[in-house]
């Protein structure tokens, strides 16, 4: 009997006060009224399309764009369909993301009600000259009050993002930003540089970045940093306190399946019959979502895998894990066997970027610092 997989759940909300210059994801400026109730129907609508049989559900998360714009009223009656629904794991982890800006001491103490374990905070930095720089709503005051709100509405489990590489920034002002993090004592920090991506303002008119000498010496430093703090770097840019590692994007960077809802949401899901692994997503725009929700004109791009595309995808998620993985894992999640990737391990190994060492594969400390140059090994 085939092995299937770890199966999540992602919810996307396409809604944000204000699209920053940098993003890059399915958001959209809310206006002055958001859908709430006839997205949550659509939501429940592709749900009941899109049931995954008995499949267990490990996690759940809510993202965006910004899903704390929804009440938590809205929140519980989204989680009460799921629950229903799907066979979701007793110590399933549940995450929702919010915006500092939009922090609430009775809608945080609601999402928590409702269900959520998780809650992840866009904070980016805690210089106000650099949130402007980004074009965040919030100020550093209300990111730090949004922390101790968190707190108070009983999640231990917080997560904060923090950018470094920011417009203008010195090694030592991201120090002190990061400093200034670390003093919020959260479980789990996503810590990342700043891109510039296509599509976005910043990449038609960017701004002016560190040069790469400089991010390099931030992100030394910074990791020195976390380290002397107790926090584990367990992906590229994660950093966790033991036990406290992000189950949901794990089963993301482990190549397990995933199940997405809403408009612009992605899946990943293997076929219980066959093991053959298919990629399909929702239409972008919310209003043609909202039209189209739990009918076959939500889903577009449908593609099942070839054996090449899972090989590369497979190394694209689990090679940003600096433990690595093993034979077994590839095996269970392609259906291939390690054998097949032999000839391009051997080229990554003998270009100090991988190390198959006791039969485990695992990034040299230049493979995760240069991490597209090794995956253009197996492209």
């Amino acid at each position: 009997m085939l092995a299937l997989p770890p199966l999540s759940l992602y919810l996307h909300f396409p809604w944000c006060v204000r699209k920053c210059p940098y993003c890059d994801f399915n958001s959209h400026q809310a206006g002055d009224e958001i859908p709430e109730t006839a997205y949550i129907d659509a939501l429940i609508r592709d749900l009941d399309q899109a049931l995954p049989g008995d499949r267990r559900v490990v996690s759940v998360f809510l993202g965006g764009g910004t899903p704390s714009l929804f009440s938590a009223a809205a929140v519980e009656r989204l989680l009460t369909a799921v629950r229903r629904r799907l066979n979701l794991a007793r110590d399933a982890e549940i995450t929702l993301e919010a915006n500092p800006g939009t922090a609430e001491a009775g809608r945080f103490a609601g999402y928590r009600r409702a269900g959520i374990n998780r809650l992840s905070l866009g904070v980016q930095s805690l210089t106000d000259a650099s949130l402007a720089a980004l074009g965040r709503i919030h100020n550093a005051a209300e990111a730090r009050r949004a922390v101790a709100l968190a707190g108070s509405a009983g999640f231990d489990n917080l997560n904060i993002d923090i950018m470094y590489g920011l417009p203008h920034q010195e090694s030592a002002a991201a120090m002190r930003d990061l400093d200034a993090v670390l003093e919020l004592s959260p479980a789990h920090l996503s810590w990342y540089q700043l891109t510039l991506e296509p599509n976005t303002v910043f990449y038609s008119r960017p701004p002016s970045l560190p040069d790469d000498d400089r991010v390099a010496e931030m992100q030394e430093r910074g990791e020195a940093l976390l380290s002397a703090n107790g926090y584990r770097r367990y992906e590229v840019s994660a950093w966790a306190r033991p036990g406290s590692e992000a189950r949901h994007n794990l089963n993301y960077w482990e190549f397990g399946d995933y199940l997405g809802l809403g408009a612009g949401a992605h899946s990943k899901l293997t076929d219980p019959a066959t093991g053959r692994v298919t990629r399909y997503s929702k239409l972008r725009f919310p209003g043609r979502y909202l039209e189209t929700a739990g009918s076959d004109a939500a889903v577009t791009g449908k593609r099942v895998l070839g054996d090449d595309d899972l090989i590369l995808e497979f190394m694209m998620n689990a090679l940003r894990l600096p433990r690595g993985f093993d034979a077994a894992l590839f095996e269970q999640r392609t259906g291939l066997s390690l054998e097949e990737v032999e000839e391009k391990l051997c080229r990554a190994e003998q270009a100090g970027l991988l190390s198959t060492a006791g039969g485990r594969i695992v990034p040299t400390a230049r493979g995760s610092r240069f991490l597209n140059d090794l995956l253009l090994c197996f492209d």
